[in-house]
Formats: structure tokens, sequence, C-alpha cells
């Protein structure tokens, strides 16, 4: 598996000299197997679009994973060109609603909001909910789980052989009974359990988290303690603050590492490659 990082910052794009290090594309993580011409993508940010234009011509088949609909994870839908490009294979995939999905997403890829609607794509589209118990997606198995965060938000954790890669980028586990004490009753557990990677929401210094607590994002530390009690080997501080600079996640990342008991943890870089 080969895990890139397309968009790492969180709410708002905000690229400029001050996120260099780090990035200022919005949530968007790519994820490459065995298989040449299947890819599978974790959120459409802001960062999707860079991804769109690097894509390997053998690439035929494309299953993008939302993690839910809150803009900052689909702005950049409508800027991936291989939506454009006829005969490419394109699932899209996303939290369950009483509201279709093509009906949710039309609400920003229609005008006034975007000029072009979902219907004059020129790929092969299929939108389905995300898949709640483990689904085969080429070389890849994947399952997804709610999680707490405003309105519909699932994790995803995908699989390929022993090497497991788990997904949380907007997910407040300190709301849960107990934390971290009650792994049974976490949000997120599951998704997370015996991770290679977890990539995950690192959204507040602790000073800054009790004025955002409901906000359904996590303080660092906090993202430590549930990363510890998921038992991962490696832990990736995902959805930057709009508002920290590179010496403010630096910071945060040399607290999460004075922190962690386990191998390894870093900040999220955007362009970084993970490979297991």
């Amino acid at each position: 598996m080969r895990i890139t990082f397309w968009g790492t910052r969180g709410s708002l794009a905000t690229p400029g000299s001050e996120t260099l290090t780090f990035g200022g594309d919005t949530s968007c993580v790519a994820i490459a197997g065995r298989d040449p011409e299947h890819l599978v993508i974790l959120d459409a940010g802001t960062g999707i679009r860079r991804l769109g234009t690097h894509l390997p011509a053998e690439v035929r088949r494309i299953d993008l994973f939302l993690s839910h609909l809150h803009l900052d994870h689909i702005l950049g839908l409508g800027f991936f060109a291989p939506l454009f490009t006829e005969g490419l294979k394109v699932t899209v995939w996303a939290p369950s609603s009483s509201t279709p999905l093509l009906d949710r997403l039309s609400r920003y890829l229609s005008p006034p909001l975007f000029p072009v609607r979902l219907r004059d794509l020129s790929c092969e589209l299929q939108l389905r909910d995300a898949p709640e118990t483990p689904v085969g997606c080429g070389a890849f198995t994947v399952t997804a789980a709610p999680v707490i965060h405003p309105d519909t938000a699932v994790g995803y954790r995908v699989q390929a052989g022993d090497r497991i890669v788990a997904y949380l980028p907007d997910h407040e586990p300190a709301l849960s009974p107990d934390f971290p004490s009650r792994p049974r009753w976490t949000s997120g557990a599951a998704i997370a359990n015996d991770a290679d990677v977890l990539i995950h929401d690192a959204q507040y210094s602790a000073r800054e988290y009790p004025g955002h607590v409901g906000w359904g994002h996590s303080s660092v530390l906090d993202t430590v303690a549930f990363a510890e009690m998921a038992g991962v080997r490696s832990l990736a501080l995902f959805h930057h603050d709009p508002s920290h600079d590179d010496a403010d996640v630096e910071r945060m990342e040399l607290d999460a590492q004075r922190a962690f008991h386990g191998p390894h943890v870093e900040a999220a870089r955007q362009g970084a490659t993970i490979t297991l």
C-alpha cells in the first residue's frame, strides 16, 4: 500500500508561504495497491485537484470515499479532472442519509454554486452508501462506521492483506463515555483498532481545545490517547487548523511525539507518501 497525502488542512484551504511544510489544501488522501489500474481516494477536498493532474494514465477505476459532506471535504470534486474522462469508472461512497447522495452532492455541483452538474460528467459514475460491513474494493477491503462529528460522518478502515489504514479526519473521541478507558464505547475505536497507520484529526492544541468542545474535532493529546487506546503502530496528525502556520503544527507534532508511546507519530505533510 502506498498512502499519499494530497490535502492535509482542515475547514478551509490556506495555501501560502506560512503553510509550505505541511500544506494548505483540504483533506484528500490516495491509497494505491498492487493493481495499477485501481485507486482508492479518501475525501475530495481541494487537494484532489492536484491529484487529478498527477493521476497515472493506467488508472481505470477510482473508488472515492467521502467521510462526510462538509464543504472542505467535497470542494475539490468539481475540479477533479478524471471525472471528465470517458470510460473511467468512478464510484463515490458517502454516509447514508434519508436524502439520496445524488441530491446532496447536487446542492454543490449545480448552478448557481457550480456551472457543471453531475449528469454532465463524462466518466462512468456510480453513487453508493458507505459500507458499514466489510466490502471488497479491488485489492482492498473497506469498512465504514459512524463517528462523533456534527452531521452524519464516518471513518474508514482500508485493509490490503495484513496491512491496515484507518482514516478519521473529523472526529472528537473525547466526547465518548469515560474516554479513553472504555474502548468498546469509544467512537471510532473499531475503525482504528490495531491499524498500521492511523490518520486522525488533530486540529487543536491542548490549550485551544476547551474553547471548542463539541465542534467535532480533536486536541492533539486526545488524538494521542485515542491512538494508544487503539494500539496503532503509526499516527499521522491530520486536519490541521487553518489558523495554524507551520511553526504551530511543528509544536503540536513535538507535543504528540513527547506523549505518544507507540513507534511513530508525525504531522501529515502534503505531498508525502507512506509505504506499507
